[in-house]
């Protein structure tokens, strides 16, 4: 629940903590931002873009595949609990999306709470109740993040933009960061047959880029799967990504239309963890 983060919390306007005042979130600067009746608080800045988050239609298809990862869930569970320091300190999810993967990470870490970011106001209203344990934030993950330094004692990032100044900010010194990433033959099978949006060759370069020498790799696996997909979880997989913005809809559906039934697809990730060191203040 909110209640339960806020602590981790901070005004996106003026750094101060946060407190629940009835349905409103307040500042001791008097910033006040209303909690959703879903439960979710937006932290947004007047100048945020709200509009570029994912589209209500997106999180429905997006909630209607992501049975098909569970082996996905089960690789990132697993290298969260590997990682995650003793010490206090939340699970912030960073483009958390539904919360799918956050809910799974917290039923194997009972002492912890879960701070859910993201854009997208759909997706919020399901993260907002994806775990009694989760507290769900609107806000912009490029911009500072809305949470106090030194609060987190692991992060998540799957599929997510990585911001990493902010993340070694919020990590608390031997904090750990999970980031599981598309590989270059990741849905392979379908990125020729329906034109989709192609995994970057240089993802890896800009991984290690973003997060900078503060957050080195620590260990890495690759999770490799083939799915036997109907039509209709084709459909799915890509109205929930980036490609759905691209597509021409009815083209989309005779491209699908033309696939075998069930299709073959790869799915290929690397989870990968990577901790601040020790001795870091994670500022910068």
């Amino acid at each position: 629940m909110l209640a339960d983060v806020l602590e981790h919390l901070r005004c996106p306007h003026c750094r101060q903590p946060l407190r629940l005042d009835g349905r409103t979130v307040r500042c001791r600067s008097g910033h006040a931002f209303d909690v959703a009746r879903q439960g979710y608080v937006s932290l947004l800045t007047g100048d945020a873009g709200a509009g570029t988050g994912d589209s209500a239609a997106m999180v429905a298809a997006r909630e209607a595949f992501l049975p098909h990862y569970e082996g996905l869930r089960a690789q990132v569970v697993q290298a969260a609990v590997a990682a995650a320091p003793p010490d206090d300190g939340c699970v912030v999810d960073v483009g958390a999306g539904t919360g799918w993967y956050l809910s799974a990470v917290l039923d194997a870490l009972p002492g912890r709470v879960g701070v859910a970011l993201d854009l997208s106001k759909p997706a919020l209203r399901r993260a907002a109740r994806a775990h009694p344990r989760v507290g769900a934030v609107a806000c912009d993950v490029w911009r500072p993040l809305p949470l106090a330094s030194a609060t987190a004692a692991l992060a998540l990032s799957v599929f997510a933009p990585r911001n990493g100044p902010e993340l070694r900010r919020v990590l608390q010194p031997g904090g750990a960061l999970v980031v599981a990433a598309p590989t270059a033959e990741h849905l392979a099978e379908l990125v020729d047959a329906l034109d989709l949006v192609r995994v970057d060759a240089r993802k890896r370069e800009r991984l290690e880029t973003a997060l900078g020498p503060r957050l080195p790799l620590r260990a890495e696996v690759r999770w490799r799967q083939v799915l036997r997909l109907d039509h209709g979880a084709v459909a799915a997989l890509v109205a929930m990504g980036p490609s759905a913005h691209h597509l021409d809809p009815e083209t989309l559906r005779a491209r699908i239309a033309a696939l075998p039934e069930p299709v073959e697809v790869t799915a290929s990730v690397v989870v990968s963890t990577h901790r601040l060191e020790p001795s870091s203040t994670g500022v910068g």
